[in-house]
């Protein structure tokens, strides 16, 4: 679809009122040829539109106006709109497309760069949400700088979305770009933009965004359902089967079954879905993870997943919400890729963030808890686990092939793990025990914890249960004392 026919029939309503209309360039380098646009004609447009859940200030970049570049006044009416909205607690809400900084400009259109982008990190210290929609087409400047710092990001079908626009990038290189690349369906695949919408339902996807609830999150076909409570095998190992069983619902299925809304936060990796969404009434974020993301009931987590995490986890935290992860994996993938792309480092960073976070944060353990790659997701101020689920240090299977070199003695070892629900929560790993098959229970349970967690419990609980292990040997306590220069220790 054309700038042309995007302007024909506009995303949102009129201006209730407008910000900076006269606002002009001076035309600071007295380009040749270059007549800067009185204020009327400038590329962007701010101001508030009404929305049925509330006001929205809107930023937008129009293509039809020079190519909706970025000069200096579209710069300061982009930095205004932000400062403005923070001030009236308005959210924003933003239309870009864009070929970048404006040329004519040169260098005092480039810093708008960073003008824009900080204008955005000061809007964010207000709590308040900002989502974006690209649409054609939305390279350059404008789009490596505020219009990709939105929370949420949506890109209309056929733009073309890339830094470097396509003859750009046919000049630097050699060639153009394959038809694949530089797309919006291209950047929703690699998990760089959250959704793709179409014109007539930008507004409405955007009031979703901003104010809530959204639509009900939809499963894919065929994918398992709640059943009637079965009894938990009593051997460990049979409880591993069990919680492993690809009939079990996993975090998407739990996800939908509790939430009444929901707006994705697209990654990368199917393993690790999440959402904006609603629970009770309340807005939270849920971070869930997928075992049947591939159909094979073992899905493990790529570090795009945990990346994801990182997001959704950082956003809570920014937004005030409450957090809700869904663990459900046999453990973080440990291939050479998966290695290349610094699975390590992204699992530390997800514990980090998650340890940081000051909003109450609740974890429930609803199949198997699988090694670091779970322990990732699990830190949080309440941990509950559906009764059938298991958690545990490594896979029973690769414990002992590190343990005795012989993987088929993996039911012996998981007896010795005590990984089974009921035996965590006796060992005060996990604060309560929730059926499997009692949908309601589950909901009420998880709504009371996301209430009565205080953020730092967490913490308290892991040093409980470290500290209450630890012995003090006999005899005589010393204490070492270590001096260097300038330096006692």
């Amino acid at each position: 679809m054309t700038a042309e026919r995007n302007r024909a029939r506009p995303s949102f309503p009129p201006l209730t009122h407008e910000w900076d209309a006269d606002l002009a360039s001076a035309n600071p380098l007295r380009f040749p040829g270059y007549d800067a646009p009185a204020p009327q004609d400038e590329s962007v447009r701010t101001g508030v539109a009404p929305h049925p859940r509330g006001p929205i200030a809107v930023v937008e970049c129009r293509f039809d106006r020079h190519g909706g570049t970025m000069g200096v006044a579209a710069g300061e009416r982009i930095v205004r709109a932000f400062g403005r909205a923070r001030e009236a607690g308005l959210p924003v809400a933003a239309f870009v497309a864009s070929g970048g900084a404006r040329l004519q400009e040169g260098m005092l259109a480039l810093t708008q760069m960073a003008r824009t982008a900080g204008a955005v990190g000061r809007f964010r210290g207000g709590c308040l949400p900002f989502a974006a929609v690209l649409r054609p087409h939305t390279t350059g400047g404008v789009y490596a700088s505020w219009a990709s710092l939105a929370d949420v990001l949506a890109a209309e079908p056929g733009a073309t979305i890339g830094f470097g626009g396509p003859r750009v990038v046919e000049q630097v290189t050699g060639s153009l770009p394959p038809r694949d690349s530089h797309t919006a369906e291209a950047a929703y695949a690699q998990g760089r933009v959250d959704a793709l919408v179409g014109p007539e339902a930008q507004w409405a996807w955007l009031g979703d965004v901003l104010y809530g609830p959204g639509p009900a999150l939809r499963l894919p076909p065929g994918r398992p359902r709640p059943t009637a409570p079965r009894a938990v095998p009593r051997d460990a190992w049979d409880a591993v089967l069990h919680a492993r069983d690809p009939s079990r619902p996993s975090g998407l299925e739990w996800s939908a079954l509790l939430t009444e809304g929901w707006v994705e936060l697209r990654g990368a990796d199917p393993a690790v879905r999440a959402g904006l969404a609603v629970m009770a009434g309340e807005r939270i974020v849920v971070v869930a993870m997928d075992r049947h993301a591939h159909g094979d009931a073992s899905a493990r987590v790529l570090p795009a997943g945990y990346r994801l995490a990182q997001r959704a986890f950082a956003l809570a935290e920014r937004l005030r919400l409450p957090v809700l992860a869904l663990i459900d994996t046999p453990g973080a993938e440990p291939g050479p890729a998966a290695e290349a792309d610094g699975l390590a480092g992204e699992i530390a960073q997800t514990l980090l963030v998650m340890s940081g976070l000051t909003v109450p944060t609740v974890a429930v353990c609803v199949g198997e808890g699988g090694s670091g790659g779970a322990m990732a997701f699990a830190h949080a101020d309440r941990l509950l686990a559906l009764e059938g689920s298991v958690f545990s240090v490594i896979g029973p299977e690769s414990g002992a092939a590190v343990l005795y070199r012989d993987a088929s003695r993996a039911p012996e070892l998981a007896r010795s793990f005590r990984l089974t629900a009921a035996e965590l929560a006796r060992l005060g790993v996990v604060d309560d025990v929730l059926a499997d098959g009692d949908v309601g229970a589950v909901r009420s349970a998880v709504v009371a914890a996301l209430r009565e967690a205080r953020p730092g419990e967490r913490d308290a609980r892991v040093d409980r249960l470290a500290r209450g292990q630890l012995r003090v040997m006999p005899g005589e306590s010393r204490m070492i004392r270590f001096e260097t220069k300038g330096m006692v220790g």
